[in-house]
């Protein structure tokens, strides 16, 4: 459970410090957000959770 919630709070940290630093606009950022939950929603979404453990 652990390795979860740091797998989500640190793209979330990246991304705030990204549109903070004006180097991301705060739409792109959203645009990405909603790609990433529309990919969780397919039959990718498996493969990428087994990659990132892995990676772990």
């Amino acid at each position: 459970m652990a390795l979860s919630i740091s797998a989500t709070v640190l793209p979330a940290i990246i991304v705030v410090v990204l549109v903070e630093g004006g180097y991301v606009h705060v739409g792109s950022a959203l645009v990405c957000t909603l790609f990433g939950f529309t990919v969780a929603a397919t039959g990718l979404a498996p493969a990428i959770n087994s990659g990132l453990a892995a990676l772990a």
